[in-house]
């Protein structure tokens, strides 16, 4: 079984800015317990199934997820006519900082004026250098959810001053 362990950061605006790859994700399946993703990113195709966090791996952020490549014109069928829509859409940049790889993604469309990064970790308890340009962690915020931001865009946030 394959798993995902990554820890979710927002990113000051001092970033290292590099060329990304556009990303056109929707979602099959949108439920607590499981997400089926189809996933664009520049001229590959993905089909992803992720499964709800493990509550005792120690730090809640290990998940099961199994992604398989499939025909970009099959990815772009399902994202036309099965996924919910709107369409989330990101361009997504990787950054490598003191032997680490993040991926920052920087939100478009109703999204955009977000700017998260994402860390994958070979454990739950992995210890990492943050570089300066990391922000608040918000790995236990739906909020921040990929699949979360299609029904409630960063556009329609409210925030107090």
């Amino acid at each position: 079984m394959g798993y995902e362990i990554e820890r979710k950061f927002l990113v000051t605006p001092d970033w290292p800015k590099t060329s990304g790859t556009l990303y056109q994700q929707g979602y099959l399946q949108r439920s607590k317990g499981r997400i089926v993703r189809v996933r664009i990113a520049g001229q590959q195709g993905f089909l992803t199934v992720k499964g709800q966090a493990i509550p005792n791996d120690g730090n809640g952020i290990q998940r099961p997820e199994f992604e398989y490549s499939i025909p970009l014109s099959d990815a772009q069928m399902l994202l036309q006519s099965l996924c919910e829509k709107p369409i989330l859409e990101k361009i997504r940049h990787r950054i490598s900082y003191q032997g680490w790889i993040w991926e920052i993604d920087e939100f478009l469309g109703l999204n955009q004026g977000l700017v998260v990064a994402e860390i994958e970790l070979p454990t739950s308890d992995a210890c990492f250098p943050l570089p300066p340009w990391i922000g608040q962690e918000v790995s236990y915020d739906p909020r921040y959810f990929n699949s979360n931001l299609i029904v409630q865009p960063y556009s329609t946030w409210q925030f107090c001053i």
